[in-house]
């Protein structure tokens, strides 16, 4: 590790500690989800608590997550809604499931939270065939190469006013390549610009994006306003 990511994890640790106030329950599901195995992807602790501010600034009650992996950014998302808030949150791997929902039953949310397994492909037109929608935010940490086909099912299934939001959009800079290649990382970057262009181009939407340095090193966020 470099002396500028260490300054990086210690700038985290020092926000953490006097902005974001993690506490034994988000703890304890980043701790569950590596004994589980489950790979240390989750977002950082400021991350997570700027999700929560997010569904607060947008007055959300519903929200959409495509990618539980162990459930820590669901905590911070559901702490984020009123009582009546819900959440449904799509999540490939039956493992990672079982984790996250344990997680959220420790968190004593569980019952905001659906979790439907299988593959989002699959399951968002099964959402909306039931009218689960409209979402008030949308958040996508799933596999990268499906990126923009999340990105079209969030316009599907959302509202004027929406917030979409989709992580890991730098991928340390490497957007800036072309994608060439047949491995997982160039199919990654193919799929974040090709989501990066549509939220750039549809015109139902107003879009940015945030670069960020940190526990998670150099990377960063898109948000997308429906109009």
């Amino acid at each position: 590790m470099s002396v500028a990511e260490e300054r990086w994890l210690e700038v985290d640790r020092f926000l953490t500690g006097t902005l974001v106030g993690e506490d034994g329950v988000l703890a304890q599901a980043r701790e569950a989800s590596a004994a589980g195995g489950l790979p240390h992807i989750e977002v950082s602790a400021p991350q997570g608590k700027l999700l929560m501010l997010l569904a607060q600034l947008t007055g959300a009650r519903k929200v959409l997550e495509i990618g539980t992996l162990g459930g820590y950014s669901t905590i911070w998302l559901a702490r984020g809604l009123p009582e009546d808030g819900e959440i449904i949150t799509c999540e490939y791997e039956p493992k990672h499931a079982e984790v996250a929902q344990q997680n959220l039953e420790r968190a004593g949310l569980a019952g905001k939270v659906s979790i439907r397994v299988g593959a989002a492909l699959d399951t968002l037109p099964r959402l909306e065939a039931e009218e689960a929608g409209p979402f008030d935010l949308v958040f996508i940490d799933a596999d990268k190469v499906n990126n923009a086909n999340y990105v079209q099912w969030a316009l599907k299934l959302t509202r004027p006013g929406s917030l979409i939001v989709l992580d890991n959009v730098v991928r340390g800079g490497s957007v800036l390549d072309s994608g060439e290649g047949n491995d997982d990382e160039a199919a990654a970057i193919r799929g974040t610009r090709g989501a990066l262009e549509l939220l750039g181009s549809d015109e139902r939407l107003e879009a940015t994006a945030v670069q960020t340095l940190g526990a998670k090193g150099w990377d960063g966020f898109a948000l997308a306003r429906v109009k």
